[in-house]
């Protein structure tokens, strides 16, 4: 008799063995369990930890509840000003509803990347080569919103999404490549024209400074020659200005001294005129007539001979 109970006692231990063995379920942490019953979804979604199940009765599922990082393979497309670009990205999501991410798709990894594909081909060819290039994160919002808005039913959140690289055609690196190098071009030639013009104005404020200031041109000049001798030149040529040269011919320059003015005495037979009113020209009889005056009355005079003679006769 106690034979036979140590017997049916160790049939039963090895049976519970085997049912705990056959139901024992462990869940890990960053899962979730979905349990059919005979096919049946079972509201609840068994957490963390260690469940039982019925044995041959139930189905337990687990389902990664990690982010998950999927990239798309590169598209080929058209943008919408005619250029053929390859774009390659990469999607992050990560399951929020277990049960329909099981129930309502049959593969939802795989459901999401189809999703991604089609969006990113959508995307180019509503998007212009300089969208694609610079304004990125519009982009990759857009997208974004295109393959949440399926994925929501199937219980997966799109996290991000985040667009790789973009293939362009030999050509067109080529023609960009010049754009960016006349594009520099002018910017360097805009600034060295407002250089020059800044420089200008400056050049004419000292010209103006130095015309008032004759000696700060010979100060320029020596500091001109001090710099140039620095350099340890044999040789030093060096321009003389003509400004230089006016200053010292003004400085060589003796001062005039004031000449005294004569005075010319008038004579008994003129008549002193005024020195406003002009001297009148005087005529040729007038000057004939006094000099007959004056012979008579300067004859007594002289010496005559003929005239002694006579007087002492």
């Amino acid at each position: 008799m106690v034979e036979e109970l140590v017997a049916a006692g160790a049939v039963l231990a090895s049976a519970g063995a085997v049912y705990m063995m056959t139901a024992a379920r462990v869940v890990k942490q960053y899962e979730r369990g979905v349990v059919f019953r005979l096919g049946k979804l079972l509201p609840e979604v068994r957490g963390p930890g260690f469940t039982m199940i019925v044995p041959f009765v139930d189905k337990l599922r687990k389902v990664n509840m990690q982010i998950v990082t999927m990239p798309v393979p590169g598209q080929e497309g058209i943008t919408r000003d005619n250029v053929t670009v390859r774009v390659d990205a990469v999607v992050y999501f990560k399951v929020i509803g277990p049960a329909e991410a099981v129930v309502r798709v049959e593969d939802y990894r795989f459901a999401v990347a189809q999703m991604a594909q089609t969006s990113l081909r959508s995307i180019i060819g509503k998007s212009e080569l300089d969208d694609l290039l610079s304004n990125r994160e519009k982009l990759n919002q857009g997208l974004e919103l295109m393959i949440d808005s399926p994925a929501v039913e199937w219980g997966v959140s799109i996290d991000r999404v985040e667009i790789k690289d973009v293939s362009l055609p030999e050509t067109m690196k080529r023609s960009m490549a010049r754009q960016a190098e006349a594009d520099r071009e002018r910017r360097a030639r805009v600034i060295n024209a407002d250089a020059e013009l800044q420089a200008s104005k400056k050049l004419a404020e000292a010209a103006q400074q130095m015309a008032d200031t004759p000696a700060a041109l010979q100060l320029r000049l020596l500091q001109t020659v001090v710099a140039v001798a620095a350099e340890k030149n044999s040789t030093l040529v060096l321009p003389f200005p003509v400004e230089l040269l006016r200053f010292l011919e003004k400085a060589q320059q003796p001062v005039p001294v004031p000449q005294p003015v004569p005075v010319q005495q008038p004579t008994p037979l003129q008549r002193p005129v005024p020195p406003s009113a002009p001297v009148p020209p005087s005529p040729p009889e007038v000057e004939s007539s006094v000099q007959e005056q004056l012979l008579p009355a300067a004859a007594p005079l002289g010496t005559d001979p003929e005239g002694a003679d006579s007087r002492r006769e």
